[in-house]
């Protein structure tokens, strides 16, 4: 079993920035997939980005490309988002989440996160 615990979350305004962690436990995600997804108010969780196990290959949303950046440390088994240029309808609940597939929906991941909160202010 994987655990992830995401953190980093807050308060900014826009045009900030804030970095996102999820931090992995139980088992090395090292071989699995890891992504970010997020539910805005009275929204479907969405997919923001992605990362292979590898970190060589990466996948953003069209809504976030060029402004968030995602990587991973596999030897401390941690996977960041990077966010600038922050906007207020960035404004959601940020789930990390790992699988074995690279995907850009759901179902392609096995393991989630409780979410941590980021709100953007205009």
């Amino acid at each position: 079993q994987v655990q992830l615990v995401e953190s980093g979350g807050g308060l900014v305004q826009a045009g900030g920035s804030l970095r996102l962690s999820c931090a992995a436990s139980g088992r090395t995600v090292s071989t699995y997939a890891q992504a970010w997804f997020r539910r805005a108010p009275g929204k479907e969780r969405e997919f923001v980005a992605t990362i292979s196990w590898s970190g060589h290959s990466t996948y953003y949303a069209d809504s976030v490309k060029g402004r968030f950046t995602i990587s991973r440390d596999n030897a401390k088994n941690m996977m960041y988002l990077q966010m600038n240029s922050l906007k207020p309808e960035d404004t959601a609940v940020y789930y990390c989440a790992a699988g074995r597939l690279l995907a850009t929906t759901q179902r392609g991941y096995t393991y989630w996160g409780q979410g941590t909160q980021v709100t953007v202010s205009s």
